[in-house]
């Protein structure tokens, strides 16, 4: 692709690496035959070659954003499919946040939009004011049908009580036995910790009966995946900056094996923290290591442990969702899929596997419409295979794909926490 920025336009950072990223794609087209809402909305300017051609005529002129870009930029779901198949290796992943970082910078939405993203923005990320919120919500939750669609969608999506946590909240979690053979930090998430406690709870498990000693440093804010694919970069850095120096100084303090995350959309971000911070001059070379020691929970187990696997007397027919952030942002796919066939159960992949279940971060909030349709597509799917239950890598997932169907759906950390010595999952009970 030919582009046209002008040489003050290309001391910009960001406008530097887009323009590299352009250049590698030949418009042949090939993302959208994978892209959901290509699929769902038939629009050229809906998939990723059209948004590729929106964000360039933005950059290159300077333009001001209108309604019928952002529209369209809105719609993607950051799934990054289009990054599997695409031949040319075009990083659709940083053009789109570059995309919506722009849009949130040069175009004023209307007030009602901008309320409820200021509300997602600041609640999602902060276990206190969610709880708080999910209060709230309880208490007008029978009269949602006053509500206008966008408000009824979040309150339906949030929970009004949160399971009881059966280990106590510590910085350090030491390796079972005498053999240490490892330390690692893990990101606990933000609400995950608190509606799903037991998948962060079944990992530090798994972890310390396989010698591995867990830290879970107290400073830890959110990645900040969320306010980063809200195109929020301000909110979204303080976040970054907090998390590099605290890792990098427990490193630096008794040297971290690897930063693990079970929650894929955020270990794809902190996978992306050399990039964002490929300029900084004070952060560049933490982020870069920080980026370098961040893996999936499932990366690291199938890498670096041989799990003590204890077959159970029934064999379970497993629907396993690989979740987008996983398969598509990290590369991450067969390590799990891998790891759950140990268990000796029928782990089955889904037909249409590389498709999103529409969660994808505040998707599902901002643009339930189409969210709705990819659920209901996910579900047919799963529940063509009949299975006992689903497992996934992803808390946005389950949480989507809870609400689409009664088939119960579990973590692949849980799994492999029961299969190793843990507790049967409630919901297999």
């Amino acid at each position: 692709m030919q582009t046209n920025f002008t040489e003050p336009q290309l001391k910009d950072s960001d406008n530097k690496s887009t323009d590299k990223i352009f250049k590698k794609c030949v418009h042949c087209g090939m993302c959208n035959a994978t892209c959901p809402t290509h699929q769902l909305l038939g629009d050229e300017l809906d998939g990723p070659r059209g948004r590729i051609y929106l964000i360039k005529d933005m950059l290159e002129n300077n333009k001001q954003p209108n309604e019928k870009v952002v529209k369209h930029i809105d719609r993607c779901l950051s799934c990054y499919s289009c990054m599997t198949t695409c031949p040319a290796g075009v990083n659709y992943m940083h053009v789109i946040d570059h995309g919506k970082k722009y849009i949130e910078k040069n175009y004023k939405r209307p007030l009602f939009d901008r309320l409820i993203r200021y509300f997602l923005s600041i609640t999602l990320p902060n276990v206190k004011i969610f709880k708080l919120s999910s209060y709230g919500v309880k208490l007008i939750k029978p009269f949602k049908f006053l509500f206008p669609t966008k408000i009824k969608d979040m309150i339906e999506l949030m929970p009004t009580s949160f399971p009881k946590k059966t280990l106590p909240v510590q910085e350090i979690y030491k390796a079972k036995g005498k053999n240490k053979i490892a330390r690692v930090a893990l990101l606990t998430g933000c609400v995950q910790k608190e509606i799903s406690p037991q998948i962060n709870e079944a990992t530090i498990r798994l972890l310390n009966r396989h010698g591995v000693e867990v830290v879970v440093p107290k400073q830890i804010r959110c990645c900040g995946s969320l306010n980063h694919h809200l195109g929020k970069e301000d909110d979204a850095h303080q976040d970054f900056r907090n998390n590099i120096n605290t890792w990098y100084e427990e490193h630096k303090k008794g040297n971290l094996d690897a930063i693990l995350s079970n929650t894929s959309g955020c270990g794809t971000t902190m996978k992306d923290y050399g990039f964002i911070f490929r300029d900084d001059k004070e952060l560049s070379k933490k982020a870069k290591l920080i980026s370098s020691l961040t893996k999936d929970v499932s990366e690291y187990l199938f890498e670096s442990l041989k799990l003590d696997i204890k077959i159970k007397d029934k064999k379970y027919k497993v629907a396993y969702h690989s979740a987008c952030s996983m398969q598509h942002g990290q590369k991450v796919h067969a390590q799990p899929i891998s790891l759950l066939e140990k268990t000796n159960n029928e782990i089955m992949e889904i037909p249409e596997g590389h498709i999103c279940c529409g969660s994808a971060g505040t998707y599902n909030i901002l643009q339930s419409k189409i969210a709705k349709q990819l659920l209901k597509k996910k579900v047919n799917n799963i529940e063509s295979l009949n299975p006992d239950f689903i497992s996934t890598g992803n808390i946005g997932c389950i949480t989507q794909i809870s609400h689409g169907t009664k088939v119960p759906i579990l973590h692949t950390i849980e799994v492999l926490d029961w299969y190793t010595g843990g507790p049967k999952p409630e919901v297999l009970k």
